[in-house]
């Protein structure tokens, strides 16, 4: 691949940013803002996917360390169920996209990129956001930053939470 359009993926796909010990569990007492985090819960956290497959692709992280749903307590499952309605909600709502793609992948033979931290994803999807450049040159067109996805989210997130309490 000679040129990437999200200058922010180049340092992943590439192996040049390594990061010390677990990238989930670096960030369980991060800055909110600086590092993309919508909402800390009791067992989950929400935060914006730092490589993303689209605007507006987030995150459901367990708070802590551990690979998959099978360990999960009944409490750390309802708290999931919960959160990732109002992750469906915020994403509808600040988006308006055609469709949604959520999932995690269990284990690395499955296709997880941190295969001992248990995570899901969530993201927007619309009818047109794959076209020749993610076949023909493995590059995807991102129309927002990091930055701008956080600024439109959060609000609304912080809203619909707001509204469920």
């Amino acid at each position: 691949m000679d040129r990437l359009c999200t200058p922010w993926r180049y340092s992943y796909v590439t192996g040049m940013e390594k990061e010390e010990g677990c990238v989930f569990c670096n960030r369980l007492d991060c800055d909110e803002n600086a590092c993309f985090v919508l909402h800390r819960g009791s067992y989950w956290y929400i935060i914006l996917n730092r490589f993303p497959y689209n605007s507006g692709h987030l995150l459901l992280v367990l708070n802590r360390h551990h690979p998959d749903l099978g360990g999960c307590s009944p409490q750390e499952l309802e708290e999931m169920g919960r959160l990732l309605h109002l992750m469906e909600r915020t994403l509808v709502k600040a988006y308006h996209p055609d469709g949604l793609n959520c999932g995690y992948n269990c284990g690395s033979s499955a296709g997880a990129g941190i295969p001992h931290h248990l995570h899901l994803h969530m993201l927007p999807r619309w009818s047109s956001d794959t076209n020749f450049m993610s076949v023909i040159s493995e590059t995807r067109i991102m129309p927002q930053t990091l930055e701008q996805s956080f600024e439109v989210l959060q609000p609304v997130f912080q809203q619909l939470l707001a509204e469920d309490r």
